[in-house]
């Protein structure tokens, strides 16, 4: 069942060549603005956010929506092995997990895939407006992927220093460049709060990185594997569970994102946060989060008084 890195999309040929170029940077050099947001200069050119204008999803397709350190890696990984398993789909090594990285060319070879396809994607969903309307349209199964925000900012103040594609960042700087969107992607606060308009719809399915990494992982391939309508055997669900934990990716990451995987896979752990936030940081996530979040739906499924306290 195992992925080779080509099925994986994680082969180093794109994303290295990407690395070298970001190398030859400066700090001051490697974001842009685009639309109001931060995006990565060498990984998200202004060519391939504007192309992402018009692209739509199919009835059949797939779509992955989580920020940034949720857990989006994971999450593709065990969702390729899926469809490997079940439709015998095949996964470039030149074709980049999130559409955010695909160049215009490759977005139009995308367009031209026969379904499923995979359309995996860190934008706040106001960005792409046409995706997210076919979705509601073509009633497209979409997954979203959350982790409470706490460990989500440590996972990326981390994942900035490791990755030469973003500047580097001292924590209490960063800390409040996250709480207020200052960083690749926008507000992740935002992104969850825009998220809750979609959280009711049927075809949408919310996953939480906490319980991925916390509960019985077989029982959560099994479920998602079902809502997907994806008829694995419980031997394929079992072996997919196996080689998708969190320590077999890490293991295996030098095969399928080449030097990149230790930068993708890190710790993993949950309750992390506690390690960095000041007191007054953390009053301060919690109050914004109350503010916008107390008493969603989206909120609640979160658990943030159970990972965040």
């Amino acid at each position: 069942m195992s992925l080779s890195a080509a099925q994986q999309g994680g082969a180093p040929t794109w994303r290295q060549a990407r690395m070298e170029m970001a190398k030859r940077l400066k700090d001051e050099e490697k974001l842009y603005l685009f639309d109001g947001t931060l995006y990565p200069v060498v990984l998200c050119p202004a060519e391939n956010m504007e192309a992402l204008r018009t692209l739509r999803a199919g009835p059949d397709d797939l779509v992955l929506l989580s920020f940034p350190k949720c857990g989006f890696n994971w999450m593709v990984a065990v969702l390729r092995k899926m469809m490997v398993a079940i439709k015998g789909k095949t996964f470039s090594s030149d074709m980049p997990p999130q559409i955010e990285f695909c160049s215009p060319e490759m977005q139009k070879t995308i367009e031209r895939e026969p379904s499923p396809r995979l359309l995996g994607n860190h934008s706040h969903p106001e960005k792409l407006p046409l995706l997210y309307q076919s979705i509601r349209e073509n009633k497209t199964k979409t997954l979203m992927m959350f982790r409470n925000p706490k460990d989500t900012a440590v996972s990326y103040f981390h994942f900035m220093n490791s990755n030469p594609a973003l500047p580097n960042a001292e924590w209490d700087k960063f800390f409040s460049d996250f709480m207020s969107g200052n960083v690749t992607f926008g507000s992740y606060l935002d992104h969850i709060e825009a998220c809750t308009k979609l959280v009711d719809e049927p075809n949408v399915m919310t996953v939480i990185y906490e319980e991925l990494k916390e509960q019985d992982l077989t029982e959560n391939v099994r479920r998602i594997a079902q809502f997907l309508e994806f008829p694995l055997t419980e031997e394929q669900v079992q072996a997919i569970s196996a080689e998708s934990t969190f320590s077999a990716m890490k293991e295996n990451a030098v095969n399928t994102h080449g030097q990149f995987g230790n930068v993708l896979f890190r710790k993993g752990e949950v309750g992390d946060w506690k390690n960095h936030f000041s007191e007054a940081q953390s009053q301060q996530m919690d109050e914004e989060f109350n503010k916008r979040l107390a008493g969603t739906k989206l909120g609640a499924k979160l658990k943030y008084d159970t990972y965040c306290k």
